[in-house]
This record gives structure tokens, sequence and C-alpha cells, in this order.
């Protein structure tokens, strides 16, 4: 089969097209417990880019096939696994995805709906569950509550989007271009602003202000304008930091309005909590089957140009979900 490898850490130069045998169930941690997919799409995402210099906390041994997120068609599962040769799923495959072929542990493989193709299904687990746990399991948002998303046009703001519409909640977009706005707005915002400008001070004007809850994935300098923006027992949650800096803040703070700051780890929390990954499934799949949950993908690619995509996010110009297309 045709894969993707990284052979050096130097970033997304360093990704390679190669031939590997094809795996079997037998490859995961577990032997025998697996779900062997012919891959139709595999996701590029941040932690990817991360990866691939060596900066993210899960660092595979060199060399290694990245890729954490797939979508396509069983070829062999094993027993037990609530998938059979044949059926089309979408599956967390934590590395190994930028391939033809690809395992994934049975926790993490779900039925893809109907209604969405493979490159949406791609799109679905990481951004999507980790909206869902973020919004609902850390920032307990509840219907009638104003969600502000920063990184709104991206896999995860638009996912965080549509699952918070889904939830009944109210939500505010933070972008960057005029391009990104139309992004957000087809993924659901009910109100758009640009972080180059005033955006904290018309987030309050918009929203009587302030927000109940943020759901921040980039971090930086926007932090304590986030804080800011949040109106009496707020909460922001914090789900990563592609803005590259690790912001700070000073705990009093929270007391002015007994505001919460909360972090949502979604991957390593749910590893070890099989059934949770499933009862997130199954409000994913409700999401869906309701109309509100339609992942938005932006660049596609084939297999060869998997540098170009990372290069794309790196360069902070991907416009929803980025997918390569094997077919």
């Amino acid at each position: 089969m045709q894969a993707v490898r990284i052979a050096e850490l130097t970033g997304p130069d360093a990704l390679e097209l190669i031939e590997l045998p094809d795996p079997s169930a037998e490859h995961l941690l577990t032997p025998g417990e697996g779900v062997v997919i012919d891959v139709r799409a595999a996701a590029v995402s941040f932690p990817d880019v991360l990866q691939s210099r060596g900066l993210y906390q899960f660092k595979p041994e060199l060399p290694f096939v990245p890729g954490a997120e797939v979508a396509g068609v069983v070829i062999e599962a094993s027993p037990g696994s609530g998938v059979t040769a044949g059926d089309r799923v979408a599956a967390m495959t934590m590395i190994g995805g930028m391939a033809e072929r690809a395992v994934a542990a049975p926790a993490l493989t779900f039925a893809l709906p109907e209604q969405l193709d493979f490159a949406q299904g791609a799109a679905l687990i990481l951004n999507y569950h980790t909206a869902y746990f973020a919004l609902k399991l850390r920032g307990h948002v509840r219907e009638g509550e104003q969600v502000l998303v920063h990184g709104a046009a991206g896999g995860v703001g638009t996912a965080t989007l549509q699952v918070a519409k889904g939830l009944g909640a109210r939500t505010v977009a933070v972008v960057s271009t005029e391009e990104k706005d139309h992004v957000a707005r087809e993924a659901g915002a009910d109100v758009v602003v640009r972080s180059d400008d005033a955006w904290r001070e018309q987030v309050q004007a918009l929203t009587d202000g302030g927000v109940d809850v943020v759901i921040d994935p980039v971090g930086g300098d926007r932090f304590l304008d986030s804080l800011r923006a949040l109106r009496e027992d707020g909460r922001l949650v914090v789900v990563g930091f592609t803005g590259g800096a690790i912001p700070e803040v000073k705990v009093n703070r929270l007391l002015l309005r007994n505001t919460s700051v909360v972090g949502a780890g979604w991957g390593a929390y749910v590893l070890s909590k099989p059934h949770l990954s499933r009862e997130i499934g199954a409000e994913i799949d409700r999401l869906v089957a309701s109309g509100v949950v339609r992942p938005i993908v932006g660049a596609r690619f084939p297999l060869a140009r998997a540098a170009d995509a990372m290069r794309l996010i790196d360069e902070r110009g991907a416009l929803g979900k980025v997918v390569l297309e094997l077919g």
C-alpha cells in the first residue's frame, strides 16, 4: 500500500510517499482487537503539523505514518467490534491514517451516517467529538446560552458552531478574514466579529454584556479579552493553542464575575473510557440526523500532496477541514 511517512522531525517538508505492507488487525496494541479500514479519506489537522516537528504530546518513534482520522470501508474487524466487512465507517486511528489502509480500535470506530460522504466522515470524530466534549461535558452549555467560538472557520471552530447550535445555543464566531467570515456563517454562526477589530467590545454590545461560554482552541494574546467577554458565571473552555503562545491568567480575575477556566482534553480522557466515546458518538449521530451537523470540508488533496495539506494548515490558510482523498 501507499502511505505517507515521517522519518525526521523537520515539519511538513519531511513527509514522503512510500510503499509499506498492508496492515492487519493484529497491528493494534491488543492483538486481534481492531478494525482494518480501506481508507477513502484521511483528515489533516493542526496536531499532525505539530507531530511533524516533534512538538505534540504524543510522540511516536521514527519513522512513522501520521494521520489520526480516516473514513472508509471495513476490510476486517475483530469479533465484538460492532462493525463488519463492507461497512462504511469513520475512525480515529491515532496514528497511521495517511495511508491506503489503516487500523483503528473498535471503541474509536463508528458507523458513518448515510447523510455524510467519506471526506465529511474524515472530518467527523476529532473535531465533533472534541466540540461536544468541550461544550456539553466541560462547558455545561445549556439551551438559550450564548457561546463564543475562536478560530471559528477552522475544523474545530466550524464543528463547535454546529454542535453549539444543536444544543440550542446562540453562537458568536471570531474570525480573521472576510473569507473566514463566510465559512463561519455557513457553519451556522448567528454573529460574526473580526479578531483584527475591537472584537471584545463588539461581542459585549451584541450579547447584552457578554457570553456564557467561550470555546478557545487558539490561546495567545486574545485569552484575557476572552475572560472579559464572559458574563457572570461564564466559563472559558481551553481546547488548544493554535496561536502558538500558551496564555497565563491572574486568578483574581475569576473572582470579578465568578467565572471559570476549564480544560477540555478530549483525546487522552476518552481513551480509557470507551463507553463515553460511544455516548458522544450517539449524540453526534443524533445531530447529523437532525441536519445540524454537516462537516465543512475545505481544501482536498491527493495522498501524494500530504505535505501541501500540512503547509496550508501551518500557514493558517485552512478553511473548514483539510482532507486527503484516496478514492
